[in-house]
């Protein structure tokens, strides 16, 4: 069975050898591990993010990684989550420890209390829009209509 925790501060080189296994994933080669050390150790000394590790079972090294942001919202009063990445090794992968992952972050989301979880997905990344809805979220619009996540680099 899966287990998932809150990584620790002194897990910094789990979450960030899980990270550049999502960016070889990718077809990444930047940043550079040593870069995305820090900048994940600067993430996690942030109170409001974390990060989430996971194991197919209780005995083995970390597989899985969630990263979790939370902020306040005008709208609701409430803090939102945003699940900003979500990775499985390959190793890992079809244990269901995705789905534990994800039930987790919605968890952490409930306990903190999120109003909303949010997340982005290409659009052509079937399985995990597939256990996304699964695990109860929804390509629905936020009314008053469709919503884009749009972004800018900045020199």
């Amino acid at each position: 069975m899966p287990r998932v925790w809150v990584a620790a501060e002194d897990e910094v080189d789990d979450v960030a050898r899980l990270m550049a296994e999502f960016r070889d994933h990718m077809g990444r080669t930047e940043p550079p591990l040593e870069q995305m050390r820090a900048t994940a150790a600067a993430i996690q000394s942030d109170p409001d993010a974390e990060y989430l590790l996971g194991a197919p079972d209780g005995e083995q090294a970390p597989a899985g990684v969630c990263q979790l942001r939370f902020r306040l919202a005008i709208w609701t009063g409430a803090p939102d989550c945003w699940l900003e990445d979500l990775f499985v090794s390959d190793s890992a992968r079809r244990s269901g420890l995705g789905r534990a992952l994800v039930g987790a972050a919605l968890e952490r989301a409930r306990e903190r209390g999120c109003a909303r979880v949010e997340l982005d997905v290409d659009d052509d990344n079937e399985p995990a829009i597939a256990l996304y809805e699964a695990m109860g979220l929804s390509l629905e619009a936020k009314p008053p209509g469709r919503n884009y996540l749009m972004g800018a680099r900045l020199p």
